[in-house]
């Protein structure tokens, strides 16, 4: 397969679904955005109709389903935008969405109202430099996060005038660089580009969205490398899926693997209340149990925090377990504390 997969009648032309499927597979894909690059076709067994790369990136009938709960904005993104691009939720942060196109649609993604070919495709000169404006006018903003869409699908050039231009704004200290560009399409990451995104007096930090140790092909380590070689820290954040993550030896491998290729698990985040999206979240409960079964089995290095992006745009909460609770009362601030086995102990330790 050559090129990026992009309607119902290429997804099933290439056996990733089968063909009786396609009228639905229509229907989704006029609501939602499609596109298969070739890097992820070929991850998919085709003859594995529970196959985890599949899941994340075929388009399913079931996205026609939406709940009640469900919310366009599920993150709320829209409440905290004083000008076009400019997401600023926390007091030392903000996004920086530079576009609307990514090179991978995943069928869970919390923003798939909003992107996708047929939404502007970048932000106007007039837009990017308006919200440059506000970065530059908001003395506390310490950390500015370029996400999107994707914005590693950006040409070099282009990233680089973005980079220079926050490079110049004294306050902003860090650059954060959300992106699934080195698992969907790793020849992108090319040394000029990451030349770009390396910005003499900021640090530049990576985060890369992966679900699935599947995902990080032989292509894909050679791109995170080359950024790892850069010198730009690198971080991962997962989202947890049914079907796809959700028992504990996909997981711990997943975070094995990320470790291995020199990146930090970051965050687990709960499955965000996205139109059509029922069939891919899990309950809070599981991923609980999940992170409970990941601690003490697995290096320190390999445990993400698991958040819920409280919808309406409340922001992230970590909602991991809890290992301790009041002992004897609650008296001189004595508890009681679970250990990685489930065997609980007093502490302080009786004397």
């Amino acid at each position: 397969m050559g090129s990026t997969l992009r309607t119902a009648a290429q997804i099933c032309d290439h056996g990733f679904a089968p063909p009786q499927d396609r009228a639905a597979l229509e229907a989704v894909a006029a609501r939602y955005a499609v596109a298969l690059p070739p890097a992820l076709a070929a991850l998919i067994d085709c003859n594995d109709v529970d196959d985890p790369i599949a899941r994340q990136f075929v388009p399913n009938a079931a996205e026609l389903v939406s709940r009640p709960e469900e919310l366009a904005d599920p993150i709320g993104d829209d409440a905290h935008s004083p000008v076009e691009g400019i997401v600023h939720r926390y007091p030392d942060r903000v996004l920086l969405k530079l576009t609307h196109v990514c090179a991978v649609y995943c069928r869970f993604c919390f923003r798939r109202e909003m992107v996708g070919p047929d939404k502007p495709n970048a932000l106007s000169p007039d837009a990017l430099g308006a919200a440059l404006d506000y970065i530059r006018t908001h003395q506390d903003i310490w950390e500015v996060i370029l996400t999107g869409g994707d914005p590693l699908v950006l040409s070099a050039r282009r990233l680089r005038e973005v980079m220079q231009a926050l490079a110049a704004i004294d306050h902003v200290k860090v650059i954060r660089i959300h992106t699934r560009v080195p698992i969907a399409d790793p020849k992108r990451i090319t040394p000029e580009l990451v030349r770009a995104l390396r910005i003499k007096g900021k640090a530049t930090y990576v985060a890369l969205h992966v679900n699935h140790a599947r995902e990080l092909s032989p292509p894909a380590r050679t791109a995170i490398a080359r950024m790892a070689d850069a010198g730009m820290p690198l971080l991962a954040q997962t989202v947890l899926l049914k079907g796809v993550n959700d028992n504990a030896e996909t997981l711990g491998v997943l975070m094995r693997a990320l470790v291995e290729c020199r990146i930090k698990p970051y965050y687990l985040h709960h499955g965000d209340l996205a139109p059509g999206t029922a069939h891919l979240r899990t309950d809070i409960v599981t991923g609980q149990n999940l992170m409970k079964e990941l601690r003490g089995r697995y290096s320190g290095l390999c445990q993400p925090t698991y958040v819920l992006d409280i919808p309406s745009g409340h922001g992230k909460s970590p909602i991991g377990p809890n290992y301790f609770e009041p002992a004897g009362g609650g008296a001189s601030g004595t508890i009681s504390v679970e250990d990685f086995n489930g065997k609980r102990h007093v502490y302080p330790p009786p004397a």
